[in-house]
């Protein structure tokens, strides 16, 4: 009887090691696999990331070196100092453009920043939590709307009502392009500005109403100092959208190689220059290689503004 207990024991310890030697081994593949899937996601997304920054910098390569090719016929000075645009006269001056370009964007945030803001603090400290969350969709919303739809309804509304307005025969040109960028780009700047307004602290208006401050003064000298990061974020953003918009612009602009000198004459900016013009132009030809350095133009101007982004939202985060 004893042998039979011993030897019961015996079988007993074994199958308890190799139930042990089982559960080890399963903690070993679980390990390992994990192990496997950790590396494989790590591969996966250090190579998405490096194909990123290939693509963009194939892209920049290829539009610099094929708009640097302009200079082979047309030197420096001529490009970006001359207004001459007449390319069957092999004549390339992009100033019109340039010029257009950075015209039509300040005159563009200086109608759309204070209006956006505006609807930002009146959103983020005026209106109460039922109108906030009817409005703040529809905002976000409007952020989605194609850009052609803007400029079809600059083209067939506001000019009309434009020329109505000011007895003018032409009513497109600078300002009603402005007008339109600021209508597609109000949603984006106020969306940002409100929540950037909303995350200052409500200590700093507490304590602002604890000195006497009024409610005007509680915004204008804590609330707006305080999210002036945000909002520089988003009124940089807005532009950078506006700057590289084509189809809005191409149908409220005019599209005619002129410098505007007044708000209702028709110009081009370098954005409706390219695509009113690329499609007819051969590819082996200085009249390309000029249109290819305005988008690279385009190009470096946009990747600035998205650095410039960075910058603040960095400054925004360490304050």
């Amino acid at each position: 009887m004893l042998e039979a207990q011993t030897s019961g024991g015996a079988a007993a310890a074994g199958e308890l090691g190799r139930s042990l030697d089982s559960r080890s081994g399963k903690a070993l593949d679980r390990r390992a696999r994990l192990s496997f899937y950790n590396r494989t996601f790590r591969i996966v997304c250090v190579s998405s990331a490096v194909f990123v920054c290939l693509i963009l910098f194939s892209i920049l390569f290829f539009m610099g070196r094929t708009g640097l090719l302009t200079f082979n016929e047309v030197s420096l000075s001529e490009f970006f100092l001359s207004t001459e645009w007449v390319p069957e006269n092999d004549q390339y001056g992009a100033l019109v453009f340039i010029f257009g370009t950075f015209v039509l964007t300040a005159l563009k945030m200086l109608i759309s920043v204070p209006i956006s803001v505006l609807i930002a603090v009146f959103l983020a400290e005026m209106t109460p939590s039922w109108l906030k969350t009817m409005l703040r969709p529809v905002l976000d919303l409007l952020v989605g709307i194609p850009s052609v739809v803007y400029g079809f309804l600059g083209m067939t509304i506001l000019i009309p009502l434009l020329r109505d307005i000011t007895g003018t025969s032409m009513g497109d040109g600078l300002l009603a392009a402005a007008i339109v960028l600021t209508i597609m780009v109000l949603p984006t700047i106020s969306r940002i500005s409100d929540d950037a307004i909303t995350a200052v602290p409500k200590k700093y208006r507490d304590a602002s109403y604890a000195l006497g401050a009024s409610r005007f003064q509680t915004i204008v000298k804590v609330v707006l100092p305080a999210a002036r990061s945000g909002i520089l974020y988003a009124g940089i953003l807005g532009m950078a959208r506006a700057i590289g918009e084509t189809m809005a612009v191409v149908m409220v602009i005019g599209n005619t190689p002129q410098l505007a000198d007044e708000l209702f004459k028709p110009t081009a900016v370098l954005t409706s220059n390219i695509v009113m013009q690329i499609a007819n132009v051969p590819f082996d030809s200085t009249w390309n290689y000029a249109l290819y350095m305005m988008g690279f133009l385009l190009l470096v101007i946009s990747l600035l503004m998205i650095v410039l982004i960075r910058i603040l939202q960095r400054k925004g985060a360490a304050s």
